[in-house]
């Protein structure tokens, strides 16, 4: 293992962290679309967000009532407004109709947590639990389609890019990180958010470790993992360029690939890809390096490249991700009981389709008092822990026929208050409530 190092005052940190950035910004204001910012919307009050991230979204007039979303996560320094601004998804979105949430970071130096053990844990805290209300709330309010979530980020977002997938993979369906790390690469443990091992990549492990470390974030889950994109140059001085070898270890072993290359090719003179499991542009792992180019990525073009790999450079929705069908209001109940005891409770809920259509896949959200946070459930998939929940169907209970019920629950931990919540929505919804 490599010795540790004594983490850099802040001046010296910032200082780093701009030196790559600057060429960094330049070259995505180059990139830039012609102009968007009056379709950029703040949102507020999206639900829990210990970090107090601020929420952005754009929703291009191209999109369909139930469109993809992309999580798109700026690099230090930066915020979500300059993100939009200065990359390519934007002007994508426009073109093939998916909506973009640009989270923001609002501590002292703009970057993302990928750090800490909350970061590192699904549904621990910190800014993971921030970005997945911003998804919950697309869904909610936006329509965006559960089956169609992907999270794109460059330096500290692209450290993010892994996190998410390692904390949510339930959640997200893939990922493309523009020079990041491996997930569990920056931790620390002593409030630290800067891992200098990390950063000059020196810390290496095999790929089982590695793979070890992103299945740990949400222990049990046997699931489908989503797909990743990783980019990096060669020349990196920030996040060096190591980083990109141990990503690919990483996500191999997390998929259950080859590293061994089944595809590579040069698509400009300075790119070399490789792709790992499958030979399409679709492969469960693509990886691209860029030679003699520095802490400056995504540069023009490379936004389009993410959103081939995501399946989402098309203007046709499809069919597997039809939505599901949504009961009028009245046409479902709820029965939620609780048993509670010192700091933890048991809640069971009973899902009726009262209505006369069956009903294919569901998605039941509701908001958990204060002071409650899901640690496990079953027969549900439960986003985020806290604050406006959405729990989704599983494989074997996505249907419910008219009359049918389907129960489910979970367990939480809560401060005293044992309450329950006080309405349901079933895709979207009222439900009765008994």
């Amino acid at each position: 293992m490599p010795r540790t190092r004594r983490r850099p005052g802040l001046r010296t940190l910032l200082t780093a962290l701009l030196a790559g950035v600057t060429p960094l910004l330049a070259a995505l204001l180059l990139a830039a679309p012609s102009a968007h910012a009056a379709s950029l919307t703040e949102v507020t009050g999206f639900g829990a967000n210990p970090s107090n991230l601020r929420m952005y979204v754009y929703r291009p007039d191209s999109a369909p009532a139930r469109p993809a979303v992309l999580v798109a996560v700026h690099y230090c320094t930066g915020s979500g407004p300059a993100f939009y601004s200065g990359t390519e998804f934007a002007s994508l979105a426009d073109r093939y109709g998916f909506l973009v949430v640009y989270p923001s970071a609002t501590r002292s130096g703009g970057c993302f947590d990928v750090s800490s053990p909350q970061a590192l844990k699904r549904g621990g805290g910190s800014d993971p639990v921030g970005i997945m209300s911003m998804v919950t709330y697309a869904q909610q309010h936006y329509g965006a389609d559960p089956a169609r979530v992907f999270v794109a980020g460059a330096s500290s977002g692209a450290m993010m890019t892994n996190v998410l997938l390692g904390d949510y993979p339930d959640v997200f369906k893939a990922g493309a990180a523009f020079m990041g790390v491996p997930f569990g690469c920056f931790a620390t443990t002593d409030g630290s958010e800067w891992n200098s091992a990390c950063a000059n990549g020196t810390v290496i492990r095999t790929p089982q470790q590695w793979g070890d470390l992103a299945r740990g974030a949400y222990p049990g889950y046997t699931g489908p993992r989503p797909r990743m994109q990783v980019w990096h140059g060669t020349e990196d001085t920030t996040l060096r360029y190591p980083n990109f070898g141990e990503e690919i270890k990483q996500w191999t072993d997390v998929l259950g690939v080859s590293q061994t290359p089944a595809f590579t090719d040069h698509p400009q003179s300075t790119w070399t890809r490789t792709r790992y499991g499958g030979t399409g542009t679709q492969a469960p792992v693509e990886a691209i390096s860029i030679q003699g180019t520095g802490h400056t990525l995504p540069t023009s073009g490379m936004a389009a490249r993410a959103i081939s790999f995501f399946g989402l450079d098309s203007t046709t929705t499809p069919p597997p991700t039809d939505p599901p069908t949504t009961p009028p209001a009245g046409a479902c109940r709820v029965a939620y009981t609780t048993s509670a005891w010192n700091t933890g409770l048991t809640a069971n809920i009973t899902v009726t389709n009262t209505g006369t259509a069956p009903i294919d896949g569901w998605a039941l959200a509701f908001t958990l008092p204060a002071g409650q946070t899901i640690t496990s459930g079953w027969n549900a998939t439960y986003s985020p822990a806290s604050g406006v929940v959405t729990a989704r169907n599983v494989s074997y209970n996505s249907a419910l026929a008219p009359g049918a019920s389907t129960t489910l629950g979970f367990q939480a931990n809560h401060t005293g208050n044992t309450g329950s919540p006080a309405s349901f929505t079933l895709n979207g919804a009222a439900c009765q409530v008994s």
